[in-house]
């Protein structure tokens, strides 16, 4: 098969990387792919908003599947695009896409079909945001409504910081337009967790669970991050609650979509607050968590490659998907600054050597090519990531790894996973 996939960051790579092992595979590509990316796939210089040079690429070689990884060009409408030419593609439509798109119709559609999330009201300024806030009291969340690449969502706990917030994005306009509305909802306590599933437009084939650190710091402090480390099993989540989340979040995601004439088909990600009261929606994507993805497929025993297509042609033929038994973990590699205002273009050593070890595997996720050197070109600049038999060996491979891995504004969390083995969570269930 003649396979395209469509991203440049750490989840693209990674599904590359799985889709490259596949017997299937006769010729695969990446737009716009990044450097890790060449070693696996070949680069196509088209970005991943231009969706009607990228129908056009796919058109011209006869792709016979294309995967897409951001969200961005999802909610442009790329599926619908390659769909109107007879290209086949797994991602969800511009309309279903609108569950990442807009946090307002994801919580409006939530209270719809009785999906269990926080409670919310939605603002159009900030003399509305101030007075729907008061219903809530310190700490509130507030979100920016559309794409913001994970920077969208503060939690606020003072009167100070809550005014920070509106002039970020109403003054600012930091989000831009992403920010026209506000999400003002109550702000849940408990462990956060993501749950993604594959989906054929009916069929569900869920994946292993994971947790991801969201936040910049250790202790899960600072700002939030499209994600800075992440890990599979997740080593939170109680027997059960897995297939309670299946049953009362995305299954009726599924069909909501449907009786909204908005068929699913992709990749369909909630975001969880395991609370005292049960699991609650934090957000919905329509793709690859990143950087869940990343360990998830390292732990993934089938080949991708023939469930993608099943699903893009609206039938999957697996009944599940199979997961090894061990461990997976992701350290995320940024540069100093981010998210506001990363160091760029610093030459990064060590990746070949990082790479060589046991088990290891390590993503390009923002990296670019200088005088023959491997740069960083973005905020979250690598995913290093390892196996293990257990949470603890996986974890402790990764930071190895990264170690080896050097550039002057180099930084990560150094706290993955800590929490979760000092529960004594050994990580070795699914």
């Amino acid at each position: 098969m003649k396979v395209l996939v469509v991203g440049s960051g750490g989840r693209e790579h990674a599904i590359c990387w799985k889709l490259r092992q596949s017997p299937l595979i006769k010729e695969l590509y990446c737009a716009p792919g990044n450097p890790g990316i060449a070693e696996v796939a070949d680069r196509v210089p088209i970005a991943a908003d231009e969706i009607h040079k990228l129908a056009d690429f796919a058109s011209e070689l006869g792709i016979d599947l294309t995967v897409v990884g951001p969200e961005l060009p999802l909610v442009l409408g790329i599926a619908d695009e390659f769909t109107s030419r007879g290209l086949a593609v797994f991602g969800p439509n511009k309309q279903a896409a609108e569950l990442e798109g807009s946090k307002v119709f994801a919580k409006e559609f939530m209270r719809r079909h009785s999906i269990p999330t926080a409670d919310f009201e939605v603002a159009h300024d900030a003399s509305e945001a101030r007075r729907l806030a008061k219903r809530f009291g310190f700490p509130v969340v507030l979100k920016a409504d559309g794409l913001a690449a994970g920077k969208g969502v503060r939690v606020v706990h003072d009167e100070q910081a809550f005014e920070d917030a509106l002039q970020a994005f109403f003054d600012e306009r930091r989000f831009g337009a992403a920010a026209d509305r506000l999400v003002i909802e109550a702000c849940l306590v408990g462990e956060e967790i993501s749950l993604m599933a594959l989906c054929d437009g009916t069929r569900l084939l869920p994946l292993a669970a994971a947790k991801d650190y969201k936040r910049l710091l250790d202790q899960d402090d600072g700002p939030n991050t499209g994600g800075m480390g992440a890990h599979s099993p997740a080593g939170v989540l109680p027997t059960g609650v897995g297939l309670e989340i299946i049953e009362q979040v995305l299954t009726p995601t599924v069909r909501g979509l449907a009786a909204e004439n908005r068929n699913f088909i992709g990749v369909l990600y909630a975001g969880l607050m395991l609370t005292e009261d049960g699991p609650r929606v934090l957000e919905f994507n329509v793709r690859l968590g990143d950087p869940e993805a990343q360990p998830l497929l390292m732990r993934l025993s089938d080949d991708l490659l023939p469930v993608l297509a099943q699903g893009a042609a609206g039938r999957f033929e697996v009944q599940r998907l199979n997961f090894a038994k061990n461990a997976a973990a992701c350290v995320v590699l940024a540069s100093r600054g981010y998210p506001e205002k990363p160091a760029k273009g610093e030459a990064i050593t060590g990746i070949e050597s990082a790479a060589a070890n046991e088990d290891v595997a390590v993503f390009h996720a923002g990296t670019g090519m200088a005088d023959d050197n491997v740069v960083a070109t973005g905020g979250r600049v690598l995913d290093v990531c390892a196996t293990g038999p257990n949470l603890r060996e996986a974890l402790r491979r990764a930071y190895s790894a990264a170690a080896e891995i050097s550039w002057p504004s180099k930084i990560l969390r150094r706290d993955i996973g800590r929490r979760v083995l000092n529960r004594g969570e050994s990580g070795s269930s699914s």
